[in-house]
């Protein structure tokens, strides 16, 4: 006989949900004045300390028209992004679920027949 894993005590997936959120606000609140920035303007940063005469070998095959476009299309890859990771999660919880329900039912059929189950 295995054993079913069990799934988080809701005490442990609210803890777990407020940590997230902690380290997701306290951030923007306790860092005052401060601008925050994405991975690819501090790579440019980075690469201009260190190699002030580089010249990008490669140049992209489209520039958004503005900030707001950029942020959007951000967004929406993050948005992208969540849902694939909730679906495929979503997906596997669902199949956990009728595996369980298939061997419960099993279980069930065979004690109502009077079989040795194990």
């Amino acid at each position: 006989m295995t054993a079913t894993p069990q799934p988080f005590r809701r005490g442990t997936v609210l803890a777990l949900l407020v940590a997230v959120l902690a380290l997701a606000v306290l951030p923007l609140l306790i860092i005052r004045g401060s601008e925050f920035g994405g991975s690819d303007g501090a790579a440019e940063q980075a690469i201009a300390e260190v190699a002030p005469h580089y010249t990008p070998w490669a140049e992209p095959l489209w520039s958004p028209p503005g900030g707001e476009t950029e942020s959007l299309l951000f967004a929406l890859q993050a948005a992208i992004g969540a849902a694939t990771i909730g679906y495929f999660f979503g997906l596997k919880r669902g199949q956990r679920m009728a595996r369980e329900d298939a061997n419960t039912t099993k279980t069930q059929s065979l004690e109502e027949r009077g079989e040795k189950v194990g």
